[in-house]
């Protein structure tokens, strides 16, 4: 497994990460997880992700690496869903962090984001004051913020974060040139999520209300399913070596998913001239709108 630095917080992740909101859902056993998560670990992935709306994830994550925790790099996301305080309040992230520590048997935890909140909100300020002084008080090691467009940008451009995560795959390249690249500059983590763009192929027609939708539009819009890879293989590779993204999460519940997605990013970055071909398609067929999607 191919790794690299997050930025300059000082921590290393693999080049794939784990997205653990699938692991979260009560209707998968125990055993079930772990041996996922057992995969995860054998396959080199260092990177976890979670968030304290991923039902039971943060708390299997805890137990997993109970006793072994210098063997991942977990990043959770907070802000929200406290009972009776305010979301993105000073006190909606510093509970946030205090159940994390918890849920995740931690002394401290390597990345915090914020949820993707809006501008409106990272403009308020509580939220990032509170986040600030969690790693100020050593209870998180990084400061993030995980969302797409104008409050991404800004996140960037704040000063006030070391790592940010956003969508970036075949279908979602908005933020390639300027939040990414921008955050590299600064020296920044970048985290994509995403990687496979809700795996659009998967649909002959219009999927409708489905999470895929709005990629389905795109991916059949720029029309570059012609090149002898894979669907899995372009999409994954595009987005785990697309400069500046330190590390691509992939969620599955699925063994056989995740050593698909390893042996694919293990082929390293796409030819050069089929990532500039993608790249090409994307600013052609952007009628203006297709910003990143949340």
């Amino acid at each position: 497994m191919i790794t690299r630095p997050l930025g300059n917080t000082g921590l290393t992740v693999s080049a794939l990460g784990f997205g653990a909101g699938h692991i979260g859902s009560p209707h998968l056993s125990e055993s079930h997880v772990e041996a996922v998560l057992n995969a995860a670990i054998d396959h080199g992935i260092t990177f976890f992700d979670t968030a304290r709306s991923y039902d039971l994830s943060e708390q299997r994550l805890g137990r997993f690496f109970q006793g072994r925790r210098d063997q991942a790099v977990i990043a959770t996301k907070v802000g929200y869903g406290v009972p009776g305080v305010a979301d993105w309040s000073y006190d909606a992230v510093r509970i946030g962090i205090e159940d994390a520590l918890r849920n995740l048997d931690t002394e401290v935890i390597d990345v915090v984001f914020l949820h993707s909140c809006s501008l409106h909100d990272l403009k308020w300020g509580e939220a990032v004051r509170a986040l600030t002084d969690a790693r100020q008080a050593g209870k998180i090691r990084a400061a993030g913020y995980s969302g797409e467009n104008e409050a991404l940008g800004w996140a960037v451009e704040s000063g006030a974060f070391d790592v940010i995560e956003c969508s970036v795959n075949l279908c979602d390249q908005r933020c390639i040139s300027w939040q990414v690249g921008s955050a590299m500059r600064r020296g920044m983590g970048v985290v994509a999520k995403r990687p496979l763009a809700n795996a659009p192929w998967r649909f002959a027609e219009v999927p409708k209300g489905d999470y895929a939708e709005e990629y389905w539009w795109r991916w059949t819009t720029m029309n570059v399913d012609r090149q002898g890879h894979g669907k899995l293989e372009t999409a994954i590779r595009f987005s785990a070596f697309t400069p500046g993204v330190c590390t691509a999460i992939v969620g599955t519940s699925r063994v056989e998913h995740l050593a698909q997605s390893v042996a694919e990013v293990a082929k390293g970055p796409l030819p050069d001239d089929l990532y500039r071909l993608i790249r090409a398609a994307f600013h052609a067929s952007d009628p203006g709108w297709w910003v990143g999607q949340v």
